[in-house]
Order: C-alpha cells, then sequence, then structure tokens
C-alpha cells in the first residue's frame, strides 16, 4: 500500500488530486454538531495542497436516495475544512456534472474543492458492478491520482471506495495509514491483559467481532443495549429493556466458549431504569431509579449502568495493557444515564494501557461528555470499518489501495 509520502516523493504539484475523505458528520439542521471526521482528513488535505496539488475532497453524508437532497448537502462541512485548513475551499453543487467539472478546471496549485455528496448519485451504492464502474469513470475524469482517506467507508464497496481506485494511481493518505496501524495493535501480537469494552443497542451488531475476540481477548466487558439480552440468557428478568431474543441462542454459546476459553465476561451488576425512553432533546430531569442488573422491575426499562458496575469495569480496566472499546454504556446523550459511558471513558483515561475508541457514538460520546481526545491512545473515526476489521473481514476500501 502506497503512502502518501511516497505519492508526495514523486511530485504532486499540478496534479488533480482527488482525496476520498469521510466527511460524514452529524448535522443539526445545517450545523456541525461534531467535525471530528474534518479534523482526521485535514493533515492530508494540507499536506497535498502544501505540495501543490489541486485538490477534490469527495464523501458520504447520511443515506440519501440516490438523488441530491438539501437535508445531506455537504456544503456545511466544505465550509468547516475552509476554516480549519485557513483557506477558500470552493464547493461544487454535483458531483460529476457541470458544477464539479467546472469546479474542478478553475483549482490552481494548492487550492481545494469538495464535490457535493457523492450518495447523491446511485452509481456510488449500486450492488451493479456496471452502474457503479460507470459512475467510478466519471469520478476518474476529476482527477489524476486517488489518495484514500476515508477510513469510515473503507468497509463499503461503493464506487469510490473501491472502483475508482483501479482506475487513478492511488496511496493510502495518513488517517487510513494510522488507522490501519492501531487495529494491527489489537489484531497481531497484542499486548495483554488485552479488555475489549463492547456496548450499543443491538447484540446481532457486535456477534462477529465478540466471535472473532473470544479467540484473542483476555475479557470481554458488556454494556448499553446488548447487555439486556446476554442477562435475558442467564435466566434474568429485564423488564421492558431492548431485547433481542432470537440472538439468545449466540450469546449462550459464546458464554459457554468464554468460559472454556478462560475468557472472562464481565455483565452489569446494577442499572439504571425509568419506565420511560428519556427525551433527548428536552434532556429534562426524568424519573429513574438504581436496581440491581438480576431484578429489573416489569415496565421498567435499563437505560445505563449502574455505580456498582461502574466501579467494577474500571477495576477491570485499570491493569489492561491494551483496551478496545466499541459503543455506550447507556443512553449517553441524556444527563441522567450517561455515568455509565463517562465511567468506562474515565477508566480509559486513568489506565496507562494503550486504549483505542472503536468510532461511532463511542466517539461521539467521548467528546460530547468532554474528555480531551488526546488523554486516549486512538480515536477512530469508523466504528463499523474497526469492528468489520476486528472480525477478520477483508475491507474493500483496504483491498483496493493495495499496489
Amino acid at each position: 500500500m502506497k503512502t502518501i509520502d511516497e505519492l508526495l516523493a514523486e511530485g504532486v504539484t499540478g496534479k488533480r488530486v482527488f482525496v476520498r475523505a469521510d466527511l460524514n458528520v452529524p448535522l443539526s439542521g445545517t450545523t456541525i454538531t461534531d467535525d471530528g471526521r474534518i479534523r482526521a482528513v485535514q493533515p492530508t488535505v494540507e499536506k497535498l495542497a502544501a505540495a501543490g496539488a489541486r485538490v477534490i475532497v469527495a464523501s458520504h453524508l447520511g443515506r440519501p436516495k440516490g438523488a441530491p437532497d438539501p437535508a445531506f448537502s455537504l456544503a456545511p462541512a466544505a465550509a468547516r475544512l475552509g476554516e480549519l485548513i485557513g483557506a477558500d475551499v470552493a464547493f461544487a453543487t454535483d458531483t460529476v456534472g457541470e458544477s464539479a467539472r467546472a469546479t474542478v478546471a478553475a483549482l490552481t496549485d494548492g487550492r481545494v474543492a469538495v464535490i457535493e455528496n457523492l450518495r447523491f448519485n446511485p452509481g456510488e451504492t449500486s450492488k451493479d458492478d456496471a452502474e457503479r464502474g460507470a459512475f467510478a469513470d466519471q469520478l476518474a475524469e476529476l482527477a489524476d491520482v486517488y489518495v484514500g482517506d476515508g477510513f469510515g467507508a473503507v468497509h463499503r464497496k461503493h464506487a469510490s471506495v473501491f472502483d475508482l481506485p483501479a482506475r487513478l494511481p492511488h496511496a493510502a493518505g495518513d488517517l487510513i495509514a494510522t488507522e490501519v496501524g492501531v487495529l494491527k495493535k489489537l489484531t497481531e501480537n497484542v499486548e495483554r491483559p488485552y479488555a475489549v469494552v463492547l456496548g450499543g443497542s443491538k447484540v446481532s451488531d457486535k456477534l462477529g467481532v465478540i466471535d472473532h475476540l473470544l479467540e484473542r481477548a483476555d475479557r470481554i466487558l458488556i454494556g448499553g443495549g446488548m447487555a439486556y439480552t446476554f442477562l435475558k440468557a442467564q435466566g434474568h428478568e429485564v423488564g421492558s429493556s431492548l431485547l433481542q431474543e432470537d440472538q439468545i441462542p449466540a450469546v449462550l454459546e459464546y458464554l459457554k466458549r468464554a468460559e472454556d476459553k478462560g475468557v472472562e465476561f464481565v455483565l452489569p451488576v446494577d442499572v439504571v431504569v425509568s419506565e420511560q425512553f428519556p427525551d433527548l432533546k428536552a434532556k429534562a430531569p426524568t424519573e429513574h431509579r438504581t436496581v440491581p442488573a438480576d431484578a429489573i422491575p416489569a415496565g421498567f426499562m435499563g437505560l445505563d449502568n449502574g455505580p456498582e458496575t461502574n466501579k467494577l469495569y474500571a477495576s477491570k480496566l485499570a491493569d489492561a495493557v491494551t483496551v478496545f472499546w466499541n459503543g455506550p454504556m447507556g443512553v449517553f446523550e441524556h444527563p441522567d444515564y450517561a455515568e455509565g459511558t463517562r465511567a468506562v471513558a474515565q477508566a480509559l483515561v486513568d489506565s496507562e494501557g494503550f486504549s483505542v475508541v472503536g468510532g461511532g457514538d463511542s466517539a461521539a460520546a467521548v467528546r460530547i461528555l468532554g474528555f480531551d481526545e488526546n488523554a486516549f491512545g486512538h480515536i477512530s473515526t469508523g466504528g463499523g470499518a474497526s469492528l468489520e476489521y476486528l472480525e477478520g473481514k477483508t475491507l474493500p476500501g483496504l483491498a483496493a489501495l493495495e499496489d
């Protein structure tokens, strides 16, 4: 996999360099609520611009249905990128149409442009190779060189991620190189004890990574909505908590395998419950209480880890040399149910081990709860991509960058 530094050594002055970034940032209207992914690609953009490249940044945002939708425009992301790099960033109002061609043609050496949301074109996400390839051909006409730096999308077989690199000389950006290097630390010659914290809503989303990590981790801590399927599998009542009953057989199998292999499985011992899901916009105080995890009352739902669980999890992370965390412990967006997630983040900050926050909601939680990002070993920009890498899957966007 060629690095961006190797590409720069060959010379990029005057060349049109297509940077596949991940600018899929959360928006409230047109206001960006977390610019972490834009800041993550900033070094690559600045490095190319400083070398005299004509930089074309492209990304998806959200899930538009293959057609323009103002709610998913990349215009706010383009404006924020300009603020971060301290230079005007041109914006094309389409992907491969008249505006994109004119905007790219107007670029001079060292300047940057962003083209509109790639998913406004149905060819970007098409499962038909020919349709996807035709869109990749159009994108390739805009550029001379391809740099892959959108780690959050490398697990997708999309035109700009998988097909376009085959049509242009290509290299991996700094972000992808960093992400892959970190993930190798979690999969190859891992320093132990190796602890994994998994949360989020659905256990079905994490089955593959649990399966893979049972062969590698020393202890696995479970929280979030997925914990209640584990508690139910152990025979406990979970009230109206989130539950995937169809996953109970798989959960029981994993618990048995963990026991056989000596992998410690840690589940909540107490939880914070309420009769209603909180209003995440109002964030007003709610009626809630803490109960033992094996005694959730009927009609109540678990929304966060309790204080004893927080102490337990902190103790299980204290001596870990390597930690991977993906998924919040509760409904962290509401202050009444943020303490479990905060406790895990604090435990990672306090630990002397190498800690990796595996993207997605976990990365958002770290920022929303006010933690210093530099206090963690690494905060990934791609939750889904990180998980699939840890499952041992081949990621199309990484395979496409291999020489």
